[in-house]
């Protein structure tokens, strides 16, 4: 029979990840924020890039010492079961800052 460790809830599975990407009419590239369901923090950076692209250019260079793409925290287990994300999955949250996201 399988039993699950006690701390399994507590892997990290997924990221919040900021994008600063180049909107068209905006002075400065603005961030974009995405939820990833990878557990490899460059995998996670990777795809919300690949989101972010289809909302404009990502910016090349740090913006007000912010870097281009940023892994802003880890999302555990039990918080992406809360949250509805799934294993794989990247979501867009849009660009105002996710606190719901990088609560817990």
């Amino acid at each position: 029979m399988f039993r699950q460790r006690p701390d399994s809830d507590l892997f990290v599975e997924g990221w919040v990840v900021a994008v600063m990407v180049e909107v068209p009419g905006e002075r400065v590239p603005r961030a974009h924020y995405f939820a990833v369901g990878k557990a490899d923090r460059a995998q996670a950076e990777w795809a919300a890039v690949d989101l972010a692209m289809n909302a404009g250019p990502v910016a090349s260079s740090p913006v007000g010492g912010r870097e281009p793409v940023e892994a802003l925290k880890e999302i555990v287990a039990y918080r992406m079961r809360d949250l509805g994300l799934k294993p794989g999955e990247a979501r867009a949250l849009g660009d105002k800052h996710p606190r719901r996201w990088l609560m817990g």
